[in-house]
């Protein structure tokens, strides 16, 4: 597996960038209504492209089919998994030959109203006995989301249960001003 991640979002000339991806992502990044958005959607993109060539040689521009939940696959490499995932200051990807899902998420501050929704006791108990609860909740959050991507049924499950360290391994990664997620299974 090769993770890859960039906190280049200002960087690059996004007209340029947006001449040299696929049509279908260039739709979609253009679909976003700010800048910083588009850009983030680009990277991501950039960061597949780059993962692809070095992992598996491959240098067109990746053309991608969705499931019914939406979690996309690579046309013609049934046999390459990947994952993206972008948030105000990161863009991350995340590629393999087994499934896998990646989520990365800025640390901020969160409604307790959203914990109760999205937390069991335990986890609710772990984020308000921590000394960074704002950290503790986004690091919980991202091993949801990255095990939803991972599952490819996006969140359609009760979010209480998501976690089982039983089923899935989880990488955890906390950059200070963000946290991002790998999940695998075991």
């Amino acid at each position: 597996m090769k993770i890859l991640v960039s906190e280049d979002i200002w960087s690059f000339n996004l007209e340029a960038a947006l001449r040299e991806i696929s049509e279908q992502r260039r739709e979609q990044a253009l679909k976003f209504k700010y800048e910083q958005g588009q850009r983030l959607c680009v990277l991501a993109y950039q960061l597949l492209k780059q993962a692809l060539k070095e992992e598996y040689g491959i240098t067109e521009n990746p053309i991608f089919e969705y499931n019914e939940h939406g979690k996309p696959s690579i046309v013609g490499h049934p046999e390459i998994f990947f994952n993206l995932s972008h948030c105000k200051e990161a863009a991350v990807c995340a590629i393999s030959d087994q499934p896998v899902g990646i989520d990365v998420e800025s640390i901020r501050e969160f409604k307790e109203s959203l914990m109760r929704y999205t937390m069991n006791d335990d986890e609710t108990e772990q984020i308000t006995q921590s000394a960074q609860p704002d950290a503790s909740f986004i690091s919980l959050w991202t091993m949801k989301e990255a095990t939803l991507k991972l599952l490819g049924t996006g969140i359609s499950s009760d979010l209480k249960t998501v976690i089982d360290p039983t089923k899935y391994k989880y990488t955890t990664v906390n950059r200070q001003r963000y946290i991002y997620t790998i999940s695998e299974f075991l």
